[in-house]
């Protein structure tokens, strides 16, 4: 199907004896909001890091935008259009918001070498265009981010994220360390995401919030996909029936 984003064939990786991940079939759409859930040790972790080329995969294939890909690294992935969050945000303490929205793409007025001028106003008129398209609210962008809540911190994370992402994003358990609040603020730019039509890979344990947000959930149990579920065809005792391994199913070979 031509509005398939992102597909993996058999995707595995072993660390010596150790299968992490085994023959994993996936698929993302144009648009579609997908969940990956599963305990710790699932394979969840290990497919994204195959996918966004953290790391090589010991088999498999990955087709991203049409095309067999084999990133060399997170920066092929990048510039080919695939963004994280992860976990630790990977956000610079003393700098401001527009500096670290164009961390390492940063606009430059006057290219002098070491020396040379950035386009601060630039790239703070794209902060202020990327936060409004994402409705995340920051009401200081000069202030550091150090000086900043998690929720706003993870918030401007995933605005750069979004920025700079032309065809995926993946988010790694946004709302892990965050609050009430701050949970609902993110959760709230997911759905603008989704109103956009960006396709997104959404890890999570909050089973409350994967049924609010995504179309489908895939279920990984011991390194391998145990389950494709469509959320209005299932339930959380359904899903938690798979991620224990109390319900089994035939390996995805394909998304419905």
């Amino acid at each position: 199907m031509t509005d398939i984003i992102l597909k993996t064939i058999d995707l595995t990786r072993h660390y010596g004896g150790v299968h992490a991940l085994e023959g994993a079939n996936f698929e993302l759409h144009a648009g579609e909001h997908v969940a990956i859930m599963g305990d710790n040790g699932a394979g969840k972790s290990t497919f994204v890091r195959q996918i966004t080329g953290v790391e090589q995969p010991t088999r498999g294939k990955i087709i991203f935008g049409g095309q067999e890909v084999s990133f060399a690294g997170p920066l092929e992935a990048r510039e080919a259009g695939m963004e994280c969050v992860f976990q630790n945000l990977a956000l610079a303490d003393d700098l401001d918001v527009p500096s670290n929205l164009f961390l390492g793409r940063e606009k430059i007025l006057f290219n002098l070498g070491p020396f040379s001028i950035l386009d601060r106003r630039g790239m703070r008129i794209a902060t202020e265009a990327a936060l409004k398209r994402t409705a995340v609210k920051i009401p200081n962008l000069a202030n550091t981010i150090r000086n900043m809540s998690g929720g706003q911190r993870q918030c401007v994370a995933i605005a750069r994220t979004a920025t700079f992402a032309s065809k995926l994003i993946i988010m790694d358990e946004p709302t892990a360390a965050l609050g009430v609040q701050e949970t609902a603020q993110v959760e709230n730019i997911v759905r603008t995401l989704k109103e956009n039509g960006e396709p997104l890979i959404l890890i999570s344990h909050n089973m409350r919030q994967v049924f609010d947000l995504v179309d489908r959930i895939v279920v990984f149990r011991r390194g391998r996909i145990v389950a494709n579920l469509r959320k209005e065809d299932t339930d959380g005792q359904d899903v938690v029936a798979y991620i224990t391994g109390a319900k089994t199913g035939a390996e995805y070979a394909g998304a419905a």
